[in-house]
């Protein structure tokens, strides 16, 4: 696991009881920064310095893919002739 980390505090935060949990609030301007959302699903990594939250990394659904296309495609259409043989169409 390759992590690049800036060693800079950008917000002290305090650790509170959740349930039978403990959570952590993060702050707007941070999480603007990082792209997190109210259900932004996060990855919590135990590493030697301490504890990594970083938002997971969403496999694009194929409505997502479609969607960036905006209906246009790169591709040039092949023609591949007259059927020869018992081709199917």
């Amino acid at each position: 696991m390759d992590i690049q980390c800036r060693n800079e505090v950008s917000d002290a935060v305090k650790v509170q009881k959740w349930g039978n949990s403990l959570a952590v609030r993060i702050p707007q301007r941070t999480a603007r920064q990082h792209g997190v959302v109210n259900g932004t699903i996060v990855e919590m990594i135990d590493t030697p310095d301490g504890i990594l939250l970083r938002p997971k990394r969403q496999k694009p659904t194929l409505e997502d893919l479609l969607a960036q296309t905006k209906g246009k495609t790169p591709h040039q259409e092949i023609g591949f002739g007259q059927p020869e043989g018992r081709e199917l169409i």
